[in-house]
């Protein structure tokens, strides 16, 4: 079942609220609309379902937009996305524990030569960032990989989603619909990958050129 708390944080809320305004807005001048069409107003009447219609549009465009960015995190600068814990257990065949800035901790069993992991981006124009949004990502999979190409493709491969169900997903929403250009200025894939054959504490960064993964920083005393 999709997760729906993101209607309750502080971030979102307003977006929501906005979205709810405006098509409330709408249509009470809908109703006005017909008010005036039942009373041989013509005029009145065009105006203002065109502007109630206006109106609804926009709040149903904003409710999509905030609903579709479910899952994902603003990014302002370079920051922590996951921990990872390495163990390798056999030849080409290692476990990676996560833990997520939410305190979620997640285990996979992995085969392979590398640990891989990407991520889903959204960028918005200036515009969209004026009003309180800022560039986004989701992490989305995560796997093993092999170096040897035909390995790559007869081993068996692992490999796990770790991105949320969302009711809208904006980043096919972006694929499937050109309008959607004016607000969102692109949608990417990032991914990053490294050794796994010896234990390893990993950092999974992420920044506005892409993801990142370095040797954990130690822990702070």
């Amino acid at each position: 079942m999709p997760d729906l708390s993101f209607l309750t944080q502080t971030s979102t809320l307003p977006w929501i609220l906005g979205a709810a305004i405006l098509i409330a807005l709408g249509l009470i001048l809908v109703l006005a609309g017909l008010t005036a069409l039942f009373a041989l107003h013509p005029l009145r009447f065009m105006t203002r379902m065109l502007l109630g219609l206006l109106l609804i549009a926009l709040g149903l465009l904003e409710g999509t937009i905030t609903i579709g960015i479910q899952g994902y995190r603003a990014l302002a600068q370079e920051e922590l996305a996951a921990r990872i814990s390495i163990k390798p257990y056999a030849p080409q065949r290692f476990t990676a524990r996560i833990v997520f800035p939410d305190g979620r901790i997640a285990s996979y069993s992995l085969s392979g030569d590398e640990i891989y992991v990407d991520a889903r981006v959204l960028k918005w124009h200036p515009l969209v960032n004026m009003l309180g949004l800022s560039t986004a990502y989701e992490l989305d999979r995560i796997g093993g990989r092999y170096r040897d190409v035909e390995q790559e493709k007869s081993e068996a491969r692992t490999l796990y989603s770790l991105g949320k169900d969302k009711p809208v997903d904006l980043f096919a929403l972006r694929k499937r619909f050109p309008f959607l250009e004016h607000f969102v200025d692109a949608t990417y894939g990032s991914a990053a990958f490294v050794p796994a054959a010896e234990p390893a504490e990993l950092d999974l960064r992420v920044s506005a050129t892409g993801l990142l993964i370095r040797p954990a920083a130690p822990a702070k005393p």
